[in-house]
């Protein structure tokens, strides 16, 4: 009987015990802007980036694993905090009142590319729904009409504490919980892959770009690079991964495409059977498999050398 994963960044339904399962051991972290996760180096200002911040931790599928146990604070000691603070207060200066604090409306939800599935075009097997709070997959040979969509049209929402979205008054404690919040608007079907004009760039020549930003970190066996370029065009998208470094070229689905090129020098050897990589809605991700488990300052062999170098997992026992 198949069960479901509730460990965080993984929730798959496996049969398989011994089914390697790839997850996050920390909490989310939100703060001043940024997400992330507590066990990992990435911090992103979106929440589609954070939702697509790989797992860091290897294990086996849990059903009743725990959330990560509340740090606990030191015990203060009353009395020689009530006597800090009589001494601070003495010779403080006077302070203005505070001001109450401006409101600031939520930003509208951007338009979506389209309300309804273009019925000319393909929709691929397993494709989730578009709309937020909807994780319907569509299943190849199944209906498009008559099933309906249950989501959220505003966007989410994550103030002191609380999470939700602002679309409706619900608000959460617990990121899962937020996970797990039903839509509050329906719709009469779902949206699988909208008008696909976005993949179908206006004519015009190509800009060609010489630099993008990127990002890595490592685990033991693994490195997790980021190449920043929004919209890139799936079908298109061409990544040869060699011994020693990878050939890119990749085109935006923009007005005017973008068009980035390049020969990679990777720091070290890589096993290009393993290594593999995803297009996702800001970024390509590459997972480079170490041919030889050593630890990389760089991504790149041409880069200056830091001396730092970010790992991620257990270190090996001394």
């Amino acid at each position: 009987m198949a069960q479901k994963c509730v460990r965080q960044g993984c929730g798959k339904e496996y049969t398989d015990p011994e089914e390697e399962c790839h997850y996050h051991p920390g909490p989310p972290v939100f703060h001043e802007g940024q997400k992330g996760w507590k066990c990992c180096k990435p911090r992103v200002l979106t929440f589609d980036e954070f939702m697509d911040i790989p797992p860091c931790t290897t294990g086996t599928h849990s059903t009743t694993e725990k959330p990560p146990p509340v740090e606990e604070k030191p015990q203060i000691d009353e009395a020689a905090l009530a006597k800090k603070i009589e001494e601070a207060s003495v010779s403080a200066p006077a302070r203005l009142p505070i001001q109450p604090a401006q409101h600031i409306p939520t930003p509208p939800p951007p338009p979506p590319d389209s309300e309804d599935d273009d019925s000319s075009l393909d929709i691929p097997d397993g494709a989730e729904c578009r709309r937020k709070g909807c994780t319907i997959k569509y299943k190849k040979g199944s209906a498009r009409e008559g099933e309906e969509c249950v989501h959220h049209p505003g966007v989410p929402i994550f103030h002191e504490g609380s999470k939700g979205y602002s679309c409706c008054k619900r608000r959460v404690l617990e990121f899962d919980q937020f996970m797990k919040m039903e839509g509050c608007k329906t719709k009469d079907k779902h949206l699988f892959v909208g008008s696909g004009k976005k993949d179908t760039p206006e004519s015009g020549s190509e800009e060609i770009l010489t630099t993008v930003r990127h990002d890595f970190y490592q685990t033991s066996t693994q490195v997790i690079a980021s190449y920043f370029l929004k919209k890139i065009k799936k079908e298109t998208a061409k990544v040869d991964f060699k011994g020693k470094e990878l050939d890119l070229d990749l085109t935006t689905s923009d007005p005017t495409p973008k068009r980035y090129t390049a020969t990679v020098p990777l720091f070290g050897e890589i096993d290009t059977e393993k290594s593999s990589f995803k297009i996702l809605g800001t970024k390509l991700e590459l997972i480079l498999v170490k041919a030889d488990g050593a630890s990389w300052p760089v991504l790149r062999s041409d880069e200056q050398l830091t001396g730092e170098i970010l790992q991620i997992g257990r270190a090996g026992k001394v």
